[in-house]
């Protein structure tokens, strides 16, 4: 896994950085203005849904969609696709589409939400199958070059990030055109059809996310731009690689929002339960069949592995687990979300029955294996999971957790009589 790599250089990072001095940048955007900043020309491009406001702006775009629309919004089937964040483990999810397309049950999503790797499925798997080449090739013949170049020592921790991810924004440039925001544009417009990505305001420390096909509808070269930047900075580890700088207005006044990776605040998204809430409170009329396929591109156990018995060590080993334990508290988070709003959850994730061996970030060998494995599972028809882990009434029905995960009580040391 990613964390693997980056836990020690980040915690590294940290202590060596907090004496140092920082590199410039226009003012942040003060908590209290938030709300009120926007990219130009971009009003409705983003949603703060830590906030009452966020939420109701939200809630408020899908109803003016939907009376738009009119009964062509609610008269059929929903299906909503989750893609977690997994650095290179997002070739499992890619796997699984491409998978599912050929076994010939993948629906058209509704709704596509996206963070980290996940962000970089996202636009593709919101498009369909005629987009199912690009995931293969990228998740398949990508090189850790691809992806990033490593920086010296002193310019990487005295920087702003331990490696330079413009080879990253080539690829996402590549592949996101000025053709594929006029579908995604189309799609939105005209079907109601939404992208959402995550990324996180690490000034605020929270959040946001950014609606992909209001932007997409935009077309300009800026929007374009900025569709390619929120992709990025939804896969920007934090230190390992650099933030990405987003301009704001406020009385005519520019300020600056950092932004990384979405997986600093949530590994997998839905939508927002206090949504769901608010939806019904005005009466937004929404479809009573709907499916929520949540891909985690991650196993749901830790890889066990012997600790070193050193402070570093200690300290990466325990982020790790405090990641891996953030994204099973969202995959509860979404359960909860679907159980309530009466909508069918069903979560796919890497067995502990794949085992290759992963030699460094973005291998291509490990990768091209792990899209296999989603690739056949999904082609032969997924056996999809309908609770979260160990979740009482999954645990006799998984045959690839551990007993541990599955029912820790039963790991647990036994009090002598």
């Amino acid at each position: 896994m990613r964390t693997r790599y980056y836990r020690s250089l980040i915690l590294m990072a940290a202590l060596l950085l907090g004496g140092c001095s920082t590199l410039e940048r226009k003012a942040a955007v003060q908590s209290s203005d938030l709300s009120r900043a926007q990219i130009a020309g971009l009003q409705s491009s983003r949603y703060l849904i830590a906030t009452t406001a966020g939420i109701n702006n939200f809630v408020d775009d899908v109803n003016k969609m939907n009376q738009q629309l009119g009964k062509k919004a609610i008269d059929s089937k929903s299906n909503y696709l989750s893609l977690s964040g997994g650095g290179d483990n997002g070739a499992f999810g890619a796997g699984l589409l491409v998978g599912w397309t050929e076994q010939g049950g993948r629906p058209e999503f509704n709704l596509v939400t996206g963070i980290s790797t996940g962000a970089l499925i996202a636009p593709f798997a919101y498009l369909g199958k005629d987009y199912d080449p690009v995931l293969k090739e990228v998740y398949t013949q990508i090189k850790p070059s691809d992806v990033f170049k490593a920086r010296g020592f002193l310019s990487g921790f005295f920087g702003e990030g331990l490696a330079d991810s413009s080879p990253l924004f080539g690829l996402i440039s590549k592949y996101v055109t000025a053709e594929l925001l006029q579908k995604v544009a189309h799609e939105y417009n005209q079907r109601g059809r939404w992208l959402l990505i995550g990324t996180t305001n690490i000034d605020a420390g929270t959040p946001v996310i950014w609606n992909m096909g209001q932007i997409a509808s935009v077309g300009t070269p800026e929007s374009l731009e900025l569709f390619r930047k929120i992709l990025l900075a939804s896969a920007s580890i934090p230190a390992a690689f650099p933030p990405v700088m987003f301009d704001f207005i406020i009385d005519g006044k520019e300020f600056q929002e950092m932004h990384v990776d979405g997986g600093a605040t949530t590994q997998v998204f839905l939508y927002p339960s206090a949504a769901a809430q608010r939806a019904k409170e005005i009466g937004v009329k929404r479809n009573t069949n709907r499916q929520a396929y949540i891909i985690r591109n991650a196993r749901l156990d830790i890889d066990w592995q012997q600790t070193e018995r050193r402070t570093l060590s200690i300290a990466g080993r325990a982020i790790s687990q405090l990641i891996q334990a953030q994204g099973l508290g969202d995959l509860y988070r979404i359960y909860n979300i679907t159980q309530d709003d009466r909508v069918g959850f069903n979560l796919a994730y890497i067995g502990s029955d794949f085992d290759f061996p992963h030699v460094e970030e973005f291998d291509t060998k490990f990768m091209q294996a792990l899209y296999d494995y989603g690739y056949q599972r999904a082609r032969k028809g997924y056996d999809w999971s309908k609770y979260p882990p160990g979740y009482r009434k999954s645990i006799e029905e998984d045959t690839t957790m551990p007993p541990e995960l599955l029912n820790p009580l039963k790991s647990m040391p036994q009090k002598s009589k």
